[in-house]
């Protein structure tokens, strides 16, 4: 009798221990999961966004109308002879012009970078004309991406 209450006590003891144990495992699993999210979260929020493929498109295109639809109100451009601050509208008429002397084939992002609420991008632009660097500032304004500054440089120009 004596035997079997301590096998019977052994038993549920081995049964609670057992329990315990995997109530403790489940919680260190959800803590690390937790952790592994929060980190992902922050890394995803202080990272800077990328540039909207919209851009992107539009430059390697050719596309001017296309490209206004992310300037700012007013926009500091620069192409090879030209450089001030415009309007959107102004820009816009700038850029076509430039792409009608030089007609885009391609254009790869070669660096980007930037911080919450501004970014920046460094590109190379293959023209019928040759080949050209654009840097594009942008920033966020109202949860919407931005061309602050946008710049065309000849390459190999001195």
């Amino acid at each position: 009798m004596v035997l079997s209450l301590f096998k019977n006590t052994f038993y549920f003891d081995m049964i609670a221990i057992n329990t315990m144990l995997k109530i403790n495992r489940f919680k260190r699993v959800l803590a690390l999961i937790s952790l592994i999210v929060s980190i992902a979260m922050r890394v995803s929020a202080s990272a800077p966004g990328d540039i909207p493929q919209g851009m992107v498109d539009a430059l390697k295109s050719g596309n001017s109308v296309e490209l206004s639809n992310f300037f700012n109100s007013s926009i500091e451009l620069a192409i090879p002879g030209q450089t001030d601050i415009y309007s959107s509208q102004q820009a816009e008429l700038i850029v076509k012009n430039f792409f009608a002397k030089h007609v885009p084939s391609n254009f790869v992002i070669l660096h980007k970078g930037g911080k919450e609420g501004s970014q920046y991008a460094i590109g190379n632009l293959t023209t019928s004309t040759g080949n050209f660097r654009v840097t594009l500032l942008i920033k966020q304004r109202e949860n919407k991406p931005y061309i602050h500054q946008l710049r065309f440089e000849e390459e190999n120009a001195d």
